[in-house]
């Protein structure tokens, strides 16, 4: 035996109040079956509105057990009771509540939207039921447009739109005039005779008596339940689309792209609020877009400084610039690169590095120290002099000799009071290696160095030690009197050549190198600075801006509840609002920053503002993270309304 549609066992609804709680149902137990017409009548406070809303799931029982369709839903999330109301019920109420800014085919396809239903076949459904109920002629009519009978009209094409199992309908002739009143009447019992179940609520005893069953109520409680006859009834009004939620990829767009037309929609009704809220964000971004030019404006004058100054060392490093993540798995410089650069007539010496770091042992002495691979030519191009011994031959490289070269650090370190280490057997790891030379102490740019160096000839590090095919870097010196620029130019396009692409970077030298990154780092904390203060004030003023959006659309965000709308529904509807509003700052901002370079110039001519690709995706990024961040809140805010008060806001 089939059981009821809908079924309340003992159901109240009790609302906290100053004093003693209110019982606006009192232990209410109802059946409704399939195809039934029913009609909830009584006075004011009777208690006939809020069974509506626990009975299409706007509401939930404080106690009680409520069943749809045999299934419970004390224990369903409000995504679920979401789905609910999307998938089983329509909405027809007193006020129609249909959304200003979209006209009658558009409130339709609402909760169709929400149903992951593609475009076309909503856009077909809802000119169907439209037409169907005579409004043919008003599909790209707003609400305002529309006369009353017509609203009511478009609310029933809505409450159809997902094939509107259970018909709830609020005073549905409350706000219409007599004529318009009988036409709804008619409508109602027609859709009753296509197999829709039919719960009125009204207080008009001649609307109820179009009712097969009239349910009395007075104060929370049912007082009376007779029949009026019954009708026999088969469903023939079922959209073409089943029940469900199909298509997440599909479904999700189309909420999306409504999303994307509501936030339009808002931020143009209140165009100066909106420009007065992005106002902290494109100070924020056009700050720091212009102080990152700023720096590598900066940075380009300290290599045309340095490089003016003679410098005729160029590394060669795989990746695309300092600090770039991909540069380790990059393997694209190799011996035959090495062989190449020295046959270049602007090339004196070459010399690679593989680099790693190793435990020393002499006797009963250890350090840890840096290891470095490199080649006969090393020590000429770095400027290393030696003070004892002598330093690789090309045939002690070719043989993978177990050969060191080390500092005078390490020399003080592991042969402390000896006269001279030359000559001795050290453990580097587990790889003995005879010393043939200690290099002069040699001081950074920017003090003393305390580190332990070893040098070791690039073929053994690559075959005995690290076990590895590829070089970290190249170093080269350029031959004297060439042109340190058009070296690094030409060695560029032979390596780029070489390799197909230009997967690795150029530096002058540690010294260029080093002043840049200090540089930088100081730019870094004055854009940090910057940011901070003027992107958290922007971000403040959307958080506000959002939240009086939110309180200013709480009718909106009831309607669409109603007709089926997730929580994230809500969430995504007003973060991406948020973030548009971001956007659009921070596009701003970075306008503002270009306008600021054209102005530079005639104060400064020392420097030039550089813009750079990645400080403009940066200013995007940080304008998307700042919606996102402070617009959550407000849209948390949204999504977990009650869908009952918020549709009772004007």
């Amino acid at each position: 035996m089939i059981g009821p549609l809908l079924k309340l066992r003992d159901v109240s609804r009790i609302y906290p109040t100053g004093g003693e709680p209110f019982r606006a149902l009192d232990r209410i137990s109802l059946n409704i079956d399939a195809g039934e017409m029913v009609a909830i009548i009584g006075p004011s406070g009777s208690g006939k509105s809020t069974l509506m809303n626990v009975l299409g799931c706007l509401d939930t029982p404080s106690e009680g057990d409520y069943f749809v369709a045999g299934q419970p839903t004390a224990s369903l999330a409000p995504d679920a009771l979401a789905q609910l109301r999307r998938n089983h019920f329509g909405f027809i109420f007193q006020r129609y509540h249909l959304l200003p800014h979209l006209d009658a085919a558009q409130n339709v396809e609402i909760p169709a939207i929400y149903a992951g239903t593609s475009a076309s076949l909503r856009h077909e459904r809802s000119q169907h039921l439209l037409t169907r109920l005579g409004l043919d002629d008003r599909l790209h009519h707003r609400p305002g447009q529309l006369s009353g009978g017509q609203q009511q009209r478009v609310s029933v094409a809505r409450a159809l739109m997902n094939g509107g199992q259970v018909i709830l309908a609020d005073e549905p002739t409350g706000a219409l005039d007599s004529k318009s009143g009988e036409e709804m009447m008619g409508l109602l019992k027609e859709l009753h005779a296509n197999g829709h179940t039919i719960v009125l609520v009204t207080h008009d005893s001649q609307v109820a008596a179009h009712a097969e069953r009239i349910i009395e109520m007075r104060d929370g409680r049912i007082v009376a339940d007779r029949a009026q006859g019954s009708t026999n009834t088969v469903a023939t009004d079922q959209p073409s689309t089943a029940h469900g939620d199909k298509g997440a990829w599909r479904a999700l767009a189309g909420r999306t792209m409504e999303a994307l037309r509501m936030a339009g929609f808002a931020m143009a009704s209140h165009r100066m609020r909106t420009l007065l809220t992005m106002l902290g964000i494109i100070i924020g971004i056009a700050a720091v877009v212009s102080v990152v030019a700023l720096g590598q404006g900066a940075q380009q004058k300290i290599i045309s400084d340095i490089n003016a100054m003679g410098t005729n060392i160029i590394s060669i490093i795989p990746g695309k610039g300092w600090g770039d993540s991909r540069a380790s798995s990059i393997h694209t410089l190799v011996p035959s690169d090495l062989d190449a650069l020295r046959q270049q007539d602007y090339i004196d010496s070459a010399s690679p590095s593989l680099s790693t770091s190793g435990l020393l042992r002499y006797r009963n002495r250890t350090a840890s120290s840096s290891v470095s691979g490199v080649s006969e030519d090393f020590f000429r191009v770095r400027g290393y002099e030696l003070e004892q011994g002598r330093i690789f031959s090309p045939a002690e490289v070719r043989q993978l000799a177990q050969l060191v070269v080390i500092d005078a650090n390490t020399a003080s370190t592991l042969f402390p009071g000896e006269s001279s280490p030359v000559g001795q057997v050290i453990l580097l790891d587990s790889l003995p290696c005879r010393v043939i030379g200690v290099t002069q102490k040699k001081d950074s740019p920017f003090g003393h160095n305390d580190n332990l160096n070893v040098w070791i000839p690039y073929t053994s590090a690559m075959g005995r030690l690290i076990g590895q095919s590829y070089f970290n870097s190249i170093t080269v010196r350029v031959t004297d009197g060439y042109d340190n620029e058009s070296a690094e130019k030409n060695l560029t396009q032979l390596l780029t050549r070489r390799h197909g692409s230009k997967d690795f970077y150029t530096n002058s030298s540690d010294t260029i190198l080093k002043t840049i990154n200090k540089t930088t780092s100081t730019m870094t904390l004055l854009i940090a600075a910057i940011a901070v203060i003027s992107l958290v004030v922007g971000g403040i003023g959307v958080m506000n801006i959002m939240l009086v959006s939110v309180s200013e659309r709480t009718h909106e965000i009831g309607i669409r509840m109603a007709v089926g709308a997730r929580q994230s529904d809500i969430m995504q509807q007003f973060l991406i609002e948020a973030v548009l509003v971001c956007l659009m700052g921070g596009a701003l901002g970075i306008g503002l920053s270009y306008l600021v370079s054209l102005i530079f110039p005639l104060f400064v001519t020392s420097i030039t503002m550089q813009f750079t690709w990645w400080s403009i995706v940066s200013a995007v990024t940080c304008s998307t993270l700042i919606g996102i961040l402070f617009g959550f809140l407000p849209a948390r805010n949204a999504a977990r309304l009650d869908p009952v008060e918020a549709l009772s806001r004007d």
